[in-house]
């Protein structure tokens, strides 16, 4: 994936709004005229180098099938777009349905299939009077989303991924009840040293 900035995003997600075209007055009807006019045609530039953009002979500019392919293409599914979004931004699940245009319902599932599988994290942060779930993405999922890269999107088993979660989580439970309990401490030592060396045959 051609990495994006923040302000590459929002300058995209304009474009997606405006039914792929927008034009100056656009931009300055936009968040993005805080920017100054020197940072955006500064952005402008650089998405265009890449391929991003190109420019239209009324000096508006249109959104490539190159970028749409990152966040916004039929032919990624949505989990990987949800990662895609959060290597750019942390967001809240407002800012995902807006951004990715993908109905809510469907994004809580795979939102939550991304955290029990440990990609990303969910932190509550309080925001005026009320408290919004932050979601930002962990090193694993960082891993999973660049190894698309070169093995696709179909090798990802969620179920597969949460379950060893379980499994670690489980032998992690045992080991502390062992170390909780009234056993002699060279059993103990024994016990949790022998479900360590499990997690490691398990390799997980």
């Amino acid at each position: 994936m051609r990495k994006l900035g923040t302000i590459d995003l929002e300058i995209l997600d304009l474009a997606i709004k405006e039914n792929g075209v927008f034009n100056e007055n656009n931009l300055e009807s936009s968040e993005l005229k805080r920017l100054g006019v020197g940072r955006i045609l500064d952005a402008l530039a650089s998405l265009k180098d890449r391929k991003m953009i190109s420019l239209n002979n009324d000096g508006s500019f249109s959104i490539t099938n190159l970028a749409r392919e990152i966040l916004w293409s039929n032919n990624i599914p949505t989990w990987a777009k949800i990662l895609r979004l959060l290597q750019i931004k942390s967001c809240n699940m407002e800012q995902i349905t807006n951004i990715l245009r993908t109905s809510q319902d469907k994004l809580i599932e795979d939102v939550e299939k991304l955290r029990k599988s440990q990609f990303i994290l969910m932190s509550p942060q309080r925001k005026e009077d009320r408290l919004v779930k932050i979601y930002e993405i962990l090193p694993e999922g960082i891993e999973k989303i660049d190894k698309t890269e070169t093995e696709g999107f179909d090798n990802t088993n969620f179920e597969e991924s949460k379950s060893e979660v379980e499994i670690l989580g489980l032998i992690d439970e045992v080991i502390k009840e062992i170390n909780d309990s009234q056993m002699e401490q060279l059993k103990k030592d024994s016990i949790a040293g022998k479900l360590l060396k499990l997690k490691d045959k398990l390799e997980i």
